[in-house]
């Protein structure tokens, strides 16, 4: 097993050529799949090459940002290399097995991006266009603004930062990646448990 190998090794940076149905005999097909539980890295690169793209075309492509879209494929690979010892042949292809992970990692991405949203309007507190301002609304947003400092200092400093990165000022998942020195998709995780940790504490 490949336990500590990662899809990064061995899968390229995009899908290969388009291949509209599984095709392959499962006969190959299984004995490719023992040789990856063996250890065979090469022999994951090929399961990859098979059907990296089918799953992409099926499922992720359809997410509205191509690069979540590419994070979500390599973390269904991810997720089939470190979970393949569960997986049962029958008599289907492992396509559809890959599918599934591919569904659920989706399904992951869009609530993540709707979590980040509605924390991103409660951080930045930002008016309604369509309600007429308050006289009081600047005290209330004061308040809201002061509130969401609290908790953000309540938060691990590692939590705190990638929260104000990401929401309060507003950088691309990829530069706030960077500036930790972090991979996309450890970026995505971690954020979404400073979400998590930070609807515990707010309001204080």
């Amino acid at each position: 097993m490949l336990a500590t190998s990662s899809p990064r090794d061995t899968m390229p940076d995009r899908a290969p050529e388009p291949r509209s149905t599984p095709t392959v005999p499962l006969d190959e097909e299984r004995a490719v799949v023992a040789r990856v539980r063996d250890g065979d890295r090469a022999a994951f690169a090929i399961l990859y090459g098979w059907y990296g793209d089918a799953v992409y075309r099926a499922i992720l492509g359809r997410l509205p940002d191509p690069v979540t879209a590419e994070d979500c494929l390599r973390e269904t690979f991810r997720t089939a290399l470190e979970r393949l010892d569960t997986f049962e042949h029958g008599d289907r292809s492992i396509y559809w097995w890959l599918r599934r992970i591919g569904v659920n990692k989706a399904m992951d991405a869009h609530r993540r991006r709707a979590r980040d949203q509605r924390l991103g309007e409660a951080v930045s507190a930002e008016p309604t266009p369509a309600v007429a301002p308050r006289p009081d609304r600047g005290l209330e947003q004061a308040d809201t603004a002061r509130d969401v400092g609290i908790s953000l200092s309540r938060l691990t400093p590692r939590y705190e930062q990638v929260l104000r990165m990401r929401l309060l000022e507003d950088r691309s998942r990829e530069d706030c990646a960077r500036a930790l020195g972090i991979t996309v998709g450890n970026l995505d995780v971690i954020l979404h448990r400073a979400c998590k940790a930070f609807r515990k504490v707010y309001p204080p």
